[in-house]
Parts: structure tokens; sequence; C-alpha cells
């Protein structure tokens, strides 16, 4: 456990801040989960337009639920169980870690709240939709959103790691859920043979504009960190 720790310790340093003014306010914009309610409300508008509203009640319902499990069980239970001091506040590397505007987070990192909610969202999504370019543009939110944490020292990789594997698993058991609650009220996922639609059912022009907003609030966000 000690070599894994300071192993977690030497990637920290290794991936965490940098000399770029740019990159320190691409990454401080990038990790606030305001900067991505334009993708958010496009995803929504992909799933309004394609599912009757019980489909949609079951699938906002599912998604609360997601954040709720990720996020409670991540702040509420294992990090007030686990104590371990995010990188900004342990004193073994003060000093060596890149801080941005001052940000150092709270007290526990262990795991990553925003590793856990983002690859849990990802994963619940990506199975309803089945569309490879938005799972591609989710993973790479997902990804991207929980670097930025290494990036400002306020998580190390491995409060990443094991934060991104217990979303994915909420993830996917929510999507078993998602899938049952549609059969017990009737509501099986519509299937498709042409190429016009995925296979559960979204038409695949709509499932295009997840992709574009995703591209588009990174190209905001670059212009805006050029400021």
């Amino acid at each position: 456990m000690d070599e894994l720790l300071a192993l977690d310790q030497r990637l920290l340093l290794a991936l965490n801040g940098s000399d770029s003014i740019f990159w320190d306010n691409v990454m401080c914009t990038i990790t606030r989960t305001t900067t991505w309610i334009p993708l958010a409300l496009v995803l929504l508008y992909v799933v309004a337009r394609n599912v009757n509203m019980r489909q949609m009640l079951v699938f906002v319902l599912m998604v609360a639920i997601l954040v709720l499990i990720t996020d409670r069980v991540s702040s509420g239970v294992v990090k007030p169980l686990v104590h371990r001091f995010r990188p900004t506040h342990e004193p073994v590397l003060d000093g060596l870690v890149d801080v941005c505007r001052g940000y150092r987070g709270g007290l526990y990192g262990f795991f990553s709240s925003h590793a856990a909610n983002t690859f849990g969202l990802c994963t619940f999504v990506s199975l309803v939709l089945r569309h490879w370019r938005s799972t591609v543009a989710l993973v790479s939110w997902a990804a991207l959103s929980s670097y930025s944490r290494i990036y400002l020292g306020v998580h190390y990789p491995g409060d990443i790691l094991c934060g991104m594997l217990f979303g994915i698993a909420v993830g996917w058991g929510l999507f078993l859920l998602y899938r049952y609650l549609l059969t017990l009220l009737n509501l099986p996922p519509r299937h498709f043979d042409s190429s016009r639609y995925t296979s559960t059912g979204f038409f695949s022009k709509d499932c295009e504009w997840i992709p574009i907003a995703f591209v588009g609030t990174l190209v905001v966000v670059a212009i805006c960190a050029l400021w």
C-alpha cells in the first residue's frame, strides 16, 4: 500500500499544473459544473425529442438517482471514512503541488466525486443512446473533467480511478434498472434496423447534436481562456 501511495504521489506531481496561464484558465473553467450546462440541455433536448413523456420521466428519475448515489457515497460516506488528504492539503507535498487561483478544495479527496458523477452519467447515457459519436464525446467530457481535478492538484490519479470505476458500476446498474422499469411500464425501447436510428430507437441526426455541443463548449472555453 505504501508503494501504491508513493506511486500515486509521483503520478500527481507529473500531471499536476503547468507554467501556462492559458491552460490554468482552461482547466479552472472545465472543472466547473456550470460550464457544461449547455451540453446537459442538448442531451435533455435529444432525449425529449425521441421518447414520450413517461419515458422521459423515467430517464430523468434515473439520472437524479445516479447523481445522488455517486455524489453522496463519495462526499457523504467514503471521504469522511477514509480521511485521505487532498494533495493540496497533504503536509508531505506542501510547496510541491501547483495551485491554481488559490483553489484547494475540501480537506479530503478519496474518492473523486467529479469522476464518479461524470463517468456514471457517461455510462448511463451512452447505454441509453447507443450512438458511438455521442459516446466518444461523453467519455471525452468525463475524462477531461476528471483530469482537470489532477491538474488543479485537488485529486490524486488514484482518487480519479476509484471514482471512475464506482461511477461506471452505478451507471451500468441504473441502466439495467431503467430498462427493467420501461418493460414494467410497457414502454420497451423501440428497435430499428435503419441506419437513420440507433439500436435503441433514437434518431441518429438528433444524437449528432451531443458531440457538436461538446466541441462547441470546448471552443468557447478556449476562446475565453485567451482573454
